[in-house]
């Protein structure tokens, strides 16, 4: 477990372990209906997005052939929760660079309130796990050895998934976590390469 919004944490821990089979990447900051998109993003971004861009090229070339690299999104990160009009933003990116460049241009919006006469969802959560989901089918596509993965555990009893929804009859974190445990244990599923899944179904991109 490291800070994933500091720029040389995930370098340093990469260094020091090695190569490595499985990596989860599960970054996320808590933020809540009562909290304002220009006063959090920068924050945001770096933790969600940018924590999850810089793990990725940390561990992305120390995962072992056969080994996974699985990073926890949501059903909310594909371009069907977008308006059409952005889709470009997103789509087709090639490698982290390009991927950084697309959240930071977004994120900038966001501060300064264009994106209010944008058409971005005013839920921020929205972009940013599409652009976490982004950020797998650009590794995936490098890497064919092993499987590059999205993963959508569904709705979870927590603190944070309650401030936004009635959370009451939800999975509990470790049931929640079984569905992930088969995705890194189980055996290699080709079509979920480059893709988001969720409790072992492909979430399509688009």
């Amino acid at each position: 477990m490291f800070d994933v919004a500091d720029p040389d944490a995930a370098h340093a821990v990469a260094e020091a372990v090695g190569e490595i089979d499985i990596v989860f990447g599960n970054a996320v900051m808590r933020v809540g209906p009562q909290d304002e998109p220009r006063a959090i993003i920068d924050e945001y971004t770096q933790v969600n997005n940018f924590g999850t861009t810089r793990l990725l090229r940390a561990f992305g070339a120390r995962v072992r052939p056969g080994g996974r690299m699985l990073i926890v999104a949501s059903s909310l990160g594909t371009l069907r929760h977008l308006a059409p009009v952005l889709h470009g933003r997103f789509d087709g990116l090639g490698s982290l660079d390009e991927v950084d460049a697309a959240t930071a241009r977004w994120r900038d919006e966001v501060a300064d309130g264009r994106a209010q006469a944008m058409a971005w969802p005013g839920f921020v959560n929205i972009p940013s796990k599409i652009a976490q989901v982004a950020a797998v089918r650009a590794v995936a596509a490098a890497r064919r050895d092993i499987l590059v993965a999205a993963v959508c555990p569904g709705m979870i009893n927590t603190p944070t998934s309650g401030l936004w929804w009635d959370v009451r009859d939800a999975a509990s974190p470790a049931q929640a976590a079984e569905a992930l445990l088969d995705l890194a244990l189980g055996e290699i599923d080709p079509a979920h390469h480059g893709e988001l899944v969720r409790f072992g179904q492909v979430v399509p991109w688009k």
